[in-house]
């Protein structure tokens, strides 16, 4: 069996990324050595920086350059409130809202006993650590509305109010611009239930 060459492997390197087959990750690899060799110079020294210099924070185990990310320890953020999500990009989508301004934490990931990842592998000790700081009055629970996130929102739900923590989940509804005559029924059932006074 022949040696892989450099392009092979960063061809089969390309492939980690979620959604990317074999023809994508072809496809990248031929883009960024014809066209953006400067970019994909740039992306090799952005990964490595990222690589060395990130870790995760101990207090709301997102992604951070320091022990403490400067989310966390930020004096103005309502640390009465610990929001828990899936990802740090769930987490970043929180903030674009700006209508939250508590805490919190991020999974990375949701229990998925198909995968082989447990309560063990998502570390939710720390989490229960977390929110049992003596701070903490409300944990919000924003995992995704998928089965597995549903799941995992149960899961923590009764660990957290078995600790004496209010705890409460993210509404589900109708996209702000949806039109009903687009949204599937389990949506607009769900907008139904959760429908508040005017």
């Amino acid at each position: 069996m022949a040696a892989l060459t450099s392009l092979d492997e960063l061809i089969a390197a390309l492939r980690c990324l979620p959604g990317v087959g074999p023809k994508s990750a072809q496809r990248m690899a031929y883009h960024l050595l014809q066209h953006e060799r400067d970019g994909a110079e740039r992306l090799s020294r952005a990964l490595t920086a990222a690589l060395q210099n990130l870790r995760h924070c101990t207090r709301c185990n997102a992604f951070a350059e320091r022990e403490i990310c400067e989310r966390c320890a930020a004096p103005r953020r309502d640390a009465n409130l610990l929001c828990v999500v899936e990802t740090p990009a769930d987490l970043n989508m929180m903030e674009q809202t700006q209508l939250y301004n508590g805490l919190y934490y991020c999974l990375m990931g949701r229990i998925e006993p198909l995968a082989g990842v447990g309560p063990r592998e998502l570390q939710i000790d720390r989490l229960l650590a977390r929110a049992g700081d003596g701070v903490v009055q409300e944990v919000i629970l924003a995992t995704n509305f998928t089965n597995e996130g549903e799941a995992t929102a149960h899961y923590l739900g009764e660990l957290l109010r078995a600790r004496g923590l209010k705890v409460s989940r993210i509404a589900r509804g109708l996209p702000v611009g949806a039109e009903l005559e687009y949204a599937d029924a389990g949506t607009i059932g769900q907008a139904l239930v959760e429908r508040r006074p005017l």
